[in-house]
């Protein structure tokens, strides 16, 4: 007994050490940590059934990142002979998907000429100034978008024109836009989005509804989207926390 206790000992702290990496990336419900930690090797190897393996499909989206830096560094390099808005374009998006904001701006930028008639590249610079806290450029290339095209991204470049007539000063813009946006949009980003804008003109207890109405969504959503949506909960809950009840 006591060799097998030994043996299990090593794999039962590197159990422990998964899924605390887990749940510090995921944040799941926080009893999860005391089972981790209290549980033992045991308490690790329930998480893991339990949280980690149905996560794997997020998981293997974060495997995508070694080969995404791969073409990065290739696009780079392939950039030196040949700068093609194509080439440009590819690497902004992925420079976007990896959080590097402004290196995706400046490619946008490049990749964006006089000729350019298709709306994601605007979009999708649209989002890295957002990123950034540059809103009154994020306006011009969202105004553009959703002047030709209402619902694209499934409304969602909407909601971010909303976002950004929100911080540039142009309440009556933003509200207008973000009643149209979520009275067809369920995305959490809007909901939020729209949350904070109300607190921010004062109006707590709409703003305290737009923060629950993102949590009421958890209870009848599937595993994978929950596990998905977790971010958006926790700023729905924490914008909670900050809101006064009595207003």
């Amino acid at each position: 007994m006591g060799s097998l206790l030994y043996l299990f000992f090593p794999w039962g702290l590197i159990l422990q050490g998964v899924a605390i990496l887990h749940f510090i990336r995921r944040r799941p419900d926080s009893f999860w940590l005391w089972i981790i930690l209290f549980g033992g090797g045991l308490g690790a190897l329930v998480y893991i059934v339990v949280e980690v393996i149905p996560d794997a499909g997020l998981l293997r989206q974060s495997f995508k990142v070694f080969p995404r830096r791969k073409r990065i560094r290739e696009l780079e390099a392939a950039i030196l002979d040949n700068p093609s808005a194509g080439n440009y374009e590819e690497l902004a998006d992925l420079y976007l998907e990896e959080g590097k904001f402004a290196r995706a701006r400046q490619c946008y930028d490049k990749a964006i000429s006089s000729r350019t008639d298709s709306l994601d590249p605007f979009y999708r610079r649209g989002i890295a100034e957002i990123q950034l806290g540059d809103f009154a450029a994020a306006k011009a290339d969202l105004e553009r978008v959703v002047m030709q095209d209402p619902t694209y991204d499934f409304h969602r470049a909407r909601g971010l024109l909303a976002h950004a007539y929100a911080n540039t000063g142009e309440p009556d813009k933003a509200e207008a836009l973000f009643q149209e946006a979520t009275k067809i949009s369920t995305l959490s980003e809007t909901y939020y989005n729209y949350a904070t804008f109300l607190a921010s003109q004062g109006r707590n207890a709409e703003a305290r509804q737009w923060a629950q109405n993102i949590l009421a969504k958890k209870p009848t959503m599937p595993g994978y989207l929950r596990r998905r949506e977790r971010p958006w909960f926790r700023k729905a809950n924490a914008l909670l926390i900050r809101l006064p009840r009595n207003h």
